[in-house]
């Protein structure tokens, strides 16, 4: 009987071991982790926005000449033009070659630039043919305002068309509202912010008001450029220079209601007019080969810029933050130095790519995940990948070994408990 217990415990560590082993084993072959986005380097004004500096040793995003504060340029050249700007960078959109930069990770407030994480965030998630009806908070937002009003006679098309034109700061809530709210809306822009490894930016409002802990920096907004401008209804937004804008016919004359119904029917409204409005950004046709995109202003932020222009095949990007004038001879001139360096320079750093999203494992130890009520899918465990909270590959094979570890050892041991009875039962003992 004691050798029976021996080897019963002997087997039974077996298992442990295996299941111990397996539990602690790196993902098999195929199998990809979720990638862990390295720090940028903070500067001198993140603590002003909040923000906790990076960890030691931590990476700088781009590569380590860009965690400098000063001018950063390449060798054997010609120096990038002044400007008056605290921040700035000129990058080759196309190889995402960084060619200057002056403290391109530094947190700056973002102004309107803003509008175009706003912009690369919602263009996907939205109908462009959608009616939208504004709420009265939407049409009563501050500072530059298409002027819309509590009428279901907006597209989110126009909406679009109008925060990247004019910078339009009601439009802006208009499509929050449209995507389900505000809370939504930022969630949603600075999960896209991380996805295309901004990891500067914090976005609190859709529109690019100063908002404590609001900000971003020269490297994340080309970036986001960037992005943009793979989208074909980003690229012409940012470069149509009119459009018209729809307005309700008679709206002033109308009686006023105290409350507005938000299910009421389009077709009680009156007929729509239109209005023309005209591009903010005064390169549009008079810069050779400007794309657009988008510049910004407020009394904190200073005047910040994002523009692109594409001349031989290839596109130029160039921010600008935080500038105290005037600053479109400035952005010429960066443009033009970006143009001429292109080709001649070793980049002193490079534009990122979006982080890609999780692929399923190959590994044939693999299971099916077990289905999680409630989860979009059924299926909890790529929820969680996909929010970037559990590597792919884990979760369902632990539990799968844990428990065939647990079964052998119970299995073992209901064999030992027959194998007593039978003993018990059989006078010889045999």
């Amino acid at each position: 009987m004691g050798t029976n217990l021996r080897a019963l415990a002997a087997t039974g560590a077996a298992a442990g071991l295996l299941t111990t082993a397996l539990l602690g084993a790196s993902p098999a072959a195929g199998a990809r982790a979720e990638p862990t986005p390295p720090t940028p380097r903070a500067s001198d004004t993140a603590a002003a926005a909040g923000a906790t500096g990076p960890a030691a040793g931590a990476a700088t995003v781009g590569g380590e000449r860009l965690a400098g504060h000063g001018v950063i340029a390449p060798a054997g050249f010609k120096a990038p033009p002044k400007t008056e700007s605290s921040a700035y960078l000129v990058a080759d959109a196309d190889t995402g070659a960084v060619l200057a930069a002056k403290d391109p990770h530094g947190h700056y407030l973002p102004a309107s630039t803003l509008k175009t994480l706003t912009a690369v965030t919602l263009i996907p998630r939205l109908d462009k043919d959608r009616k939208i009806k504004p709420s009265e908070k939407a049409c009563n937002v501050e500072g530059s305002a298409v002027g819309i009003v509590p009428e279901p006679i907006y597209k989110v098309d126009d909406l679009m068309r109008a925060l990247l034109m004019v910078s339009a700061n009601d439009a802006a809530v208009a499509l929050a509202e449209a995507n389900g709210g505000l809370t939504r809306t930022l969630a949603d822009m600075n999960k896209q912010a991380r996805k295309l490894q901004a990891y500067d930016t914090v976005a609190r409002t859709p529109n690019g008001l100063d908002a404590p802990g609001q900000r971003s920096s020269a490297y994340d907004l080309a970036l986001i450029a960037r992005a943009g401008l793979a989208m074909p209804a980003f690229r012409e937004y940012i470069s149509t220079k009119v459009a018209k804008f729809p307005a309700p016919k008679d709206y002033g004359k109308k009686k006023k209601k105290k409350h507005h119904d938000d299910d009421s029917d389009p077709s009680e409204s009156p007929a729509p007019a239109y209005y023309e409005m005209a591009n903010h950004n005064r390169l549009l046709g008079r810069y050779k080969g400007m794309l657009g995109v988008k510049n910004g202003w407020t009394s904190k932020a200073l005047g910040s810029f994002v523009g692109a222009a594409r001349r031989d095949g290839h596109t130029i990007i160039v921010v600008i933050m935080h500038h105290p004038g005037g600053f479109w001879e400035e952005v010429s001139k960066l443009l033009d130095w970006g143009f001429a360096a292109r080709s001649r320079v070793a980049p002193i750093g490079e534009l990122v790519r979006p982080v890609p999203d999780p692929t399923p494992s190959s590994s044939a130890l693999a299971v099916r995940p077990t289905q999680t009520p409630g989860a979009a899918g059924g299926t909890g465990g790529d929820a969680r990948r996909v929010a970037g909270r559990e590597p792919a590959g884990s979760g369902p094979v632990v539990p799968l070994f844990a428990g065939g570890g647990l079964v052998a050892i119970l299995a073992l041991g209901g064999a030992y408990a027959r194998r007593r009875r039978s003993r018990r039962e059989d006078p010889s003992g045999g």
